[in-house]
Protein backbone atom coordinates (compact mmCIF):
# COMPACT_ATOMS: atom_id res chain seq x y z
CA UNK A 1 0.00 0.00 0.00
CA UNK A 2 2.79 2.45 0.91
CA UNK A 3 6.38 2.52 -0.32
CA UNK A 4 8.96 4.97 1.00
CA UNK A 5 12.17 4.88 -1.02
CA UNK A 6 15.42 6.59 -0.06
CA UNK A 7 13.68 9.45 1.73
CA UNK A 8 15.77 12.48 2.78
CA UNK A 9 14.25 15.50 4.53
CA UNK A 10 15.86 18.63 5.97
CA UNK A 11 14.90 21.50 8.25
CA UNK A 12 16.97 24.27 6.71
CA UNK A 13 20.57 23.09 6.72
CA UNK A 14 19.88 20.21 9.14
CA UNK A 15 19.12 16.89 7.46
CA UNK A 16 16.74 15.08 9.79
CA UNK A 17 16.04 12.10 7.54
CA UNK A 18 18.92 10.85 5.42
CA UNK A 19 17.95 7.60 3.69
CA UNK A 20 14.77 6.03 5.02
CA UNK A 21 13.09 3.22 3.13
CA UNK A 22 10.23 0.95 4.16
CA UNK A 23 6.95 -0.54 2.95
CA UNK A 24 3.52 -0.99 4.49
CA UNK A 25 1.35 -3.80 3.20
CA UNK A 26 -2.42 -3.46 3.17
CA UNK A 27 -4.01 -4.65 6.40
CA UNK A 28 -0.82 -4.48 8.46
CA UNK A 29 0.22 -2.56 11.52
CA UNK A 30 3.76 -1.33 10.87
CA UNK A 31 5.75 0.52 13.51
CA UNK A 32 8.78 2.77 13.29
CA UNK A 33 10.95 2.68 16.40
CA UNK A 34 14.04 4.60 17.34
CA UNK A 35 15.45 7.16 19.74
CA UNK A 36 14.19 10.73 20.06
CA UNK A 37 15.43 12.77 17.13
CA UNK A 38 15.90 9.74 14.88
CA UNK A 39 13.61 11.17 12.20
CA UNK A 40 10.44 9.16 12.80
CA UNK A 41 8.02 12.06 13.17
CA UNK A 42 9.66 13.90 10.28
CA UNK A 43 9.02 10.84 8.12
CA UNK A 44 5.30 10.83 8.96
CA UNK A 45 5.03 14.57 8.37
CA UNK A 46 6.59 14.13 4.95
CA UNK A 47 4.25 11.29 4.01
CA UNK A 48 1.26 13.46 4.93
CA UNK A 49 2.52 16.39 2.86
CA UNK A 50 3.44 18.76 5.67
CA UNK A 51 7.10 18.62 4.60
CA UNK A 52 8.77 18.20 1.22
CA UNK A 53 11.59 15.68 0.73
CA UNK A 54 15.03 16.62 -0.57
CA UNK A 55 15.36 13.23 -2.21
CA UNK A 56 13.48 10.00 -2.48
CA UNK A 57 10.01 8.90 -3.41
CA UNK A 58 6.74 8.08 -1.64
CA UNK A 59 4.24 5.84 -3.41
CA UNK A 60 0.72 5.21 -2.16
CA UNK A 61 -1.05 2.45 -4.04
CA UNK A 62 1.63 2.76 -6.73
CA UNK A 63 0.95 6.49 -7.18
CA UNK A 64 3.65 9.03 -6.42
CA UNK A 65 2.41 11.41 -3.72
CA UNK A 66 5.47 13.21 -2.33
CA UNK A 67 4.83 16.34 -4.42
CA UNK A 68 1.12 16.54 -3.64
CA UNK A 69 -0.32 19.09 -1.17
CA UNK A 70 -1.47 17.78 2.18
CA UNK A 71 -5.19 18.01 1.39
CA UNK A 72 -4.71 15.90 -1.76
CA UNK A 73 -2.85 13.24 0.22
CA UNK A 74 -5.69 13.17 2.74
CA UNK A 75 -8.20 12.85 -0.08
CA UNK A 76 -6.17 9.97 -1.50
CA UNK A 77 -6.71 8.04 1.71
CA UNK A 78 -3.91 8.86 4.20
CA UNK A 79 -4.84 10.46 7.53
CA UNK A 80 -2.36 11.61 10.17
CA UNK A 81 -3.03 11.55 13.92
CA UNK A 82 -0.18 13.85 15.00
CA UNK A 83 2.04 13.93 18.04
CA UNK A 84 0.50 16.16 20.70
CA UNK A 85 -3.01 15.64 19.25
CA UNK A 86 -3.27 19.20 17.82
CA UNK A 87 -6.95 19.63 18.58
CA UNK A 88 -8.91 22.87 18.36
CA UNK A 89 -9.37 23.21 22.10
CA UNK A 90 -11.99 25.95 21.93
CA UNK A 91 -14.23 23.84 19.70
CA UNK A 92 -16.50 21.02 20.80
CA UNK A 93 -15.84 17.34 20.32
CA UNK A 94 -18.44 17.25 17.57
CA UNK A 95 -16.89 20.22 15.77
CA UNK A 96 -13.43 18.64 15.91
CA UNK A 97 -14.82 15.44 14.43
CA UNK A 98 -16.58 17.30 11.63
CA UNK A 99 -13.28 18.96 10.72
CA UNK A 100 -11.91 15.50 10.04
CA UNK A 101 -14.59 15.05 7.40
CA UNK A 102 -14.17 18.46 5.76
CA UNK A 103 -13.15 16.98 2.38
CA UNK A 104 -16.07 14.57 2.23
CA UNK A 105 -19.25 15.22 0.28
CA UNK A 106 -21.13 12.00 0.98
CA UNK A 107 -24.13 11.52 3.25
CA UNK A 108 -22.56 9.13 5.77
CA UNK A 109 -20.75 11.68 7.94
CA UNK A 110 -23.24 11.45 10.81
CA UNK A 111 -23.13 7.66 10.57
CA UNK A 112 -19.34 7.70 10.88
CA UNK A 113 -19.52 10.10 13.84
CA UNK A 114 -21.83 7.58 15.51
CA UNK A 115 -19.14 4.92 14.97
CA UNK A 116 -16.63 7.15 16.77
CA UNK A 117 -19.04 7.61 19.68
CA UNK A 118 -19.61 3.86 19.77
CA UNK A 119 -15.84 3.28 19.97
CA UNK A 120 -15.39 6.04 22.57
CA UNK A 121 -18.66 6.38 24.55
CA UNK A 122 -17.30 9.23 26.69
CA UNK A 123 -17.05 11.38 23.56
CA UNK A 124 -20.69 10.78 22.76
CA UNK A 125 -21.66 11.75 26.28
CA UNK A 126 -19.60 14.97 26.07
CA UNK A 127 -19.93 15.78 22.38
CA UNK A 128 -21.02 19.38 23.00
CA UNK A 129 -18.16 20.16 25.40
CA UNK A 130 -14.95 21.92 24.38
CA UNK A 131 -12.16 19.48 23.59
CA UNK A 132 -9.61 21.61 25.45
CA UNK A 133 -11.30 20.74 28.76
CA UNK A 134 -10.66 17.01 28.36
CA UNK A 135 -7.91 14.89 29.88
CA UNK A 136 -4.95 13.86 27.77
CA UNK A 137 -6.40 10.42 27.12
CA UNK A 138 -9.79 11.82 26.16
CA UNK A 139 -8.14 14.31 23.83
CA UNK A 140 -6.29 11.43 22.17
CA UNK A 141 -9.66 9.79 21.62
CA UNK A 142 -10.89 12.95 19.91
CA UNK A 143 -7.77 13.05 17.74
CA UNK A 144 -8.26 9.43 16.70
CA UNK A 145 -11.93 10.06 16.01
CA UNK A 146 -11.11 13.12 13.90
CA UNK A 147 -8.71 11.03 11.79
CA UNK A 148 -11.30 8.26 11.45
CA UNK A 149 -13.80 10.76 10.06
CA UNK A 150 -11.70 11.10 6.91
CA UNK A 151 -12.33 7.39 6.20
CA UNK A 152 -8.62 6.74 5.60
CA UNK A 153 -7.22 3.62 4.01
CA UNK A 154 -3.95 4.27 5.85
CA UNK A 155 -3.98 5.87 9.29
CA UNK A 156 -0.68 7.17 10.72
CA UNK A 157 -0.20 7.57 14.47
CA UNK A 158 2.64 9.66 15.90
CA UNK A 159 3.30 8.80 19.57
CA UNK A 160 -0.32 7.91 20.39
CA UNK A 161 0.42 7.03 24.03
CA UNK A 162 2.74 9.92 24.88
CA UNK A 163 1.98 11.37 28.31
CA UNK A 164 -0.82 8.92 29.06
CA UNK A 165 -1.25 6.63 32.05
CA UNK A 166 -0.52 2.91 31.55
CA UNK A 167 -4.23 2.07 31.60
CA UNK A 168 -5.12 4.77 29.07
CA UNK A 169 -2.10 3.87 26.92
CA UNK A 170 -3.32 0.28 26.71
CA UNK A 171 -6.82 1.47 25.80
CA UNK A 172 -5.42 3.55 22.93
CA UNK A 173 -3.30 0.63 21.69
CA UNK A 174 -6.34 -1.66 21.90
CA UNK A 175 -8.26 0.89 19.83
CA UNK A 176 -5.55 0.83 17.16
CA UNK A 177 -5.90 -2.95 17.00
CA UNK A 178 -9.68 -2.57 16.61
CA UNK A 179 -9.21 -0.14 13.72
CA UNK A 180 -6.92 -2.60 11.96
CA UNK A 181 -9.54 -5.28 12.50
CA UNK A 182 -12.06 -3.05 10.73
CA UNK A 183 -9.83 -2.84 7.66
CA UNK A 184 -7.67 0.24 8.26
CA UNK A 185 -3.95 -0.14 7.60
CA UNK A 186 -1.80 1.40 10.35
CA UNK A 187 1.62 3.08 10.33
CA UNK A 188 2.69 3.97 13.85
CA UNK A 189 5.54 5.81 15.55
CA UNK A 190 5.68 4.91 19.23
CA UNK A 191 8.37 5.62 21.82
CA UNK A 192 7.32 2.55 23.80
CA UNK A 193 9.08 0.08 21.54
CA UNK A 194 7.94 -2.95 23.49
CA UNK A 195 4.27 -2.00 23.18
CA UNK A 196 4.66 -1.05 19.53
CA UNK A 197 6.43 -4.22 18.46
CA UNK A 198 4.04 -6.37 20.49
CA UNK A 199 1.12 -4.86 18.59
CA UNK A 200 2.67 -4.60 15.13
CA UNK A 201 3.08 -7.09 12.30
CA UNK A 202 6.29 -5.56 11.00
CA UNK A 203 8.80 -3.05 12.31
CA UNK A 204 11.59 -0.77 11.17
CA UNK A 205 14.31 0.73 13.34
CA UNK A 206 15.33 4.27 12.38
CA UNK A 207 18.62 5.56 13.76
CA UNK A 208 20.09 8.98 12.97
CA UNK A 209 17.75 9.43 10.02
CA UNK A 210 18.43 6.04 8.43
CA UNK A 211 16.65 2.69 8.36
CA UNK A 212 19.02 0.32 10.14
CA UNK A 213 16.96 -2.79 10.92
CA UNK A 214 13.69 -4.25 9.73
CA UNK A 215 11.70 -7.43 9.94
CA UNK A 216 8.66 -9.12 11.48
CA UNK A 217 7.89 -7.46 14.79
CA UNK A 218 8.41 -10.64 16.77
CA UNK A 219 11.87 -11.08 15.31
CA UNK A 220 12.82 -7.52 16.19
CA UNK A 221 11.57 -8.03 19.74
CA UNK A 222 14.01 -10.91 20.07
CA UNK A 223 16.94 -9.12 18.39
CA UNK A 224 19.61 -8.39 21.03
CA UNK A 225 20.50 -5.09 19.35
CA UNK A 226 16.91 -3.88 19.61
CA UNK A 227 16.55 -5.16 23.16
CA UNK A 228 19.69 -3.42 24.32
CA UNK A 229 18.97 -0.10 22.60
CA UNK A 230 15.20 0.26 22.99
CA UNK A 231 13.76 -2.33 25.37
CA UNK A 232 15.97 -1.79 28.40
Amino acid sequence: MLEVKGLSVAYGAIEAVKDVSFTVAEGQIVCLVGANGAGKSTTLRTISGLLRPLHGEILFRRRSIHQLPAHAILAAGIAHCPEGRRLFGGMTVEENLLLGAHLRRDRDIEKDAALVYDLFPVLGQRRTQRAGLFSGGEQQMVAIGRAMMARPKLLMFDEPTMGLSPIMSQQILDTIAVLRGRGTTILMVEQNALAALTLADHGYVIDLGRTTLSGPAGRLLADPRVREAYLG
